[in-house]
């Protein structure tokens, strides 16, 4: 079994906590995972990992070798993405990962067009409205709406969502349509809530005149999954808050109508963030600067941005 293999699988195991993690993750089993770890502990006459029925922890020998490990596979990523770019023919996986709504309509659609321009690069692309931890999760990038306060990373910044809150005609004939937050809040209307742990919807920020004020939505449905909100809206069982560029086709057909004019939301950032030790990924790098420069030339030409 090829070391370096065994030392993906020791890192993955490591960052992931789990034999069968770190298995879906670089597509083989558990028992791969398993015996790799094994050879390791075997050359290096050391235990890695202490396990239980239902934990596995590093040891403190663990501890130290995985800072190694770490180094040692940025060394050799590095010099294949600089051999790579001179023969003009990167190569290898990265691994991004989206919104569930901006990722479907704007990120995947995507992806074609680069794996057309770089082939033999392949792109490992993760939804989730939840927030990611890009470090432990061993991402390349991600893209991410919402305010950022992780200094350890960097940022490309490529455009600024309007929001809009909305609801379906079903639902505002059955429960009138607010004027503003105040009213929103003030006749208890049923509020359609993006929630996980980490979320920033547990508040929703509203323009009043020249202030912002925080308004605390509340409602009997909620989930961690945009697309289900807006699904949920268009069946008539509440507020959502989105962004326009999601619901932009609903709210051209009236299957959605905006709500609380007088207060809409704050607009988002939508930002590329990646950690600085990939700064020389020649196929991250090329990803990202394709994905940035293309969803900046779609987004200001799209009125519904």
């Amino acid at each position: 079994m090829s070391y370096v293999e065994n030392l993906k699988t020791f890192v993955r195991v490591y960052e992931l906590g789990s034999m069968s993690a770190a298995g879906r993750d670089l597509r083989v089993s558990a028992a791969v995972s398993s015996s790799r770890i094994a050879e390791l502990e075997k050359r290096l006459g050391v235990r890695l990992f202490y396990r239980t029925t239902r934990t596995l922890k590093p040891s403190e020998h663990g501890e130290l070798f995985y800072k190694g490990a770490i180094k040692i596979l940025d060394t050799i990523e590095e010099v294949e993405s600089s051999i790579a770019e001179i023969a003009s023919a990167p190569k290898g996986t990265v691994f991004i990962s989206a919104p569930l709504g901006i990722g479907k309509k704007l990120i995947a659609p995507l992806v074609p067009e680069f794996i057309g321009l770089y082939p033999e690069v392949n792109v490992r692309l993760r939804l989730s409205d939840r927030k990611v931890d890009i470090i432990n999760e061993g991402l390349d990038a991600a893209f991410v709406l919402g305010e950022l306060n992780d200094s350890e990373l960097r940022v490309r910044q490529i455009h600024e969502f309007e929001r809009v809150l909305c609801a379906s005609p079903a639902y505002l004939e059955a429960n009138g349509a607010p004027a503003d937050g105040a009213a929103l809040v003030a006749d208890k209307h049923k509020c359609l809530l993006l929630r996980f742990p980490g979320s920033n919807e547990f508040y929703w920020n509203l323009i009043s005149g020249k202030e912002v004020k925080r308004y605390e939505p509340l409602g009997p449905l909620e989930s961690d999954d945009g697309d289900v909100l807006t699904g949920w809206a268009l069946s008539g069982c509440g507020i959502v808050n989105k962004p326009v560029f999601e619901v932009a086709e609903h709210l051209a057909s009236g299957d959605l109508v905006p709500v609380a004019e007088k207060s809409p939301p704050t607009s988002q950032p939508f930002s590329c963030v990646y950690p600085h030790k990939r700064l020389q990924d020649v196929k991250t790098r090329l990803l990202i600067d394709f994905m940035v420069a293309r969803c900046k030339a779609q987004l200001a030409g799209d009125r519904n941005a």
